[in-house]
Parts: C-alpha cells; sequence; structure tokens
C-alpha cells in the first residue's frame, strides 16, 4: 500500500483533513484520524490493529471489517494506492 499522498494532507485535531493537492477538504473521526496518522507515518494494518485495540473495546473482527472499508475509501478518493 502506497501511503505517501497522506504525508501532504493536512489535519487537525478537530478531525478536519484538508489535501492541498486535489484542493479537497474531509473531516473524520477520532478513529479515522488516528488511522490517517498512522498510516501517514508508515505503519502498517497490523501495527494498527494493536493500537486500536489497545485504545477502544472492539473486537478484531470489527477493526479488519472497518479497516479495510476505510481503506478502500482512501484508494476511492486517491489518496492511497495498492
Amino acid at each position: 500500500m502506497n501511503t505517501d499522498k497522506l504525508k501532504d494532507l493536512a489535519m487537525n485535531d478537530n478531525g478536519f483533513v484538508f489535501d492541498p493537492g486535489s484542493g479537497s477538504s474531509y473531516t473524520v473521526n477520532e478513529t479515522g484520524l488516528k488511522i490517517l496518522k498512522y498510516l501517514s507515518q508508515g505503519l502498517g494494518k497490523s501495527e494498527i490493529r494493536t493500537k486500536i485495540l489497545d485504545e477502544y473495546e472492539i473486537s478484531e473482527d470489527h477493526f479488519n471489517s472497518d479497516f479495510e472499508h476505510y481503506v478502500l475509501m482512501l484508494e476511492s478518493l486517491d489518496l492511497i494506492d495498492f
């Protein structure tokens, strides 16, 4: 997964995300923001899963399903490449 474009995003702690490359802006929730930051730092799915499962009371299956959906959405927004 290529996440280089995520490094260019401007993100604030309120969940506002701005892509200077496209001029698009997005809002994400707390968990989505954390995942974006982890991906932009180069962390992989297993590292992110460990961090999220340590912080939130969700099942691994729930994380896997939500994570896959989230990265597909990021791909559709042309923010990551597989």
